[in-house]
């Protein structure tokens, strides 16, 4: 057994530590603050964002908004919940790693408007990027739901891979749904390419 194996163990179990700043050419990754709750709730009201989330409800409020950071703004949980923000502090999305049991889940959105721009790409990439400095090692899980190849895409550039395919629960849409399980194991994270 090598001697730094019950470390890395006890790293492990404790989680990355504080959610960090990551700048990226085009964006800030930072800690989410309450005053988020507005922009948030309006990313999430929209429909076309919420319907490919497994646990946000639809309408989405303030209110929903409001509860869910106070839970991810006061350090009760061991994970990352990234604000994802334009140059101008514009809150646009959330990339986040949250520990269920033994697995550490990748999960994200972003606001509608800046679909299509490349930015989810280049979120995920740098916030996993991170959190694999941070607990080198580790598998992240993720996935997706069959409709959403465009979700599908930003996680194979990252090196995730399909491990499966089963129905879950969409709490927006209140239906099962077909769901594409993915999985990034060490090692094959791939780095992001630079922008042209």
């Amino acid at each position: 057994m090598n001697a730094m194996q019950p470390q890395r163990e006890r790293e492990r179990a404790a989680g990355p530590g504080p959610c960090p700043t990551i700048r990226t050419a085009r964006l800030t990754l930072r800690p989410h603050r309450m005053s988020d709750a507005d922009a948030i709730a309006q990313s999430l009201g929209d429909f076309e964002v919420t319907r490919m989330l497994a646990r946000a409800p639809a309408p989405y409020d303030r209110q929903d908004a409001a509860e869910w950071l106070a839970i991810a703004t006061a350090g009760l949980d061991d994970g990352w919940a990234f604000a994802i923000t334009t140059g101008d502090d514009v809150h646009i999305g959330c990339v986040a790693f949250e520990r269920h049991g033994d697995t550490w889940e990748l999960g994200y959105w972003l606001n509608r408007f800046y679909w299509r721009r490349g930015y989810m790409s280049e979120a995920v990439h740098a916030a996993t990027a991170r959190f694999l400095m941070r607990m080198p090692g580790t598998d992240i899980q993720s996935g997706v739901f069959a409709d959403n190849p465009a979700s599908l895409r930003v996680q194979e550039k990252t090196g995730f891979c399909i491990t499966g395919c089963s129905d879950l629960y969409c709490v927006a849409r209140g239906t099962m749904v077909p769901h594409i399980k993915t999985r990034l194991e060490p090692g094959d994270f791939r780095p992001a390419m630079p922008r042209p």
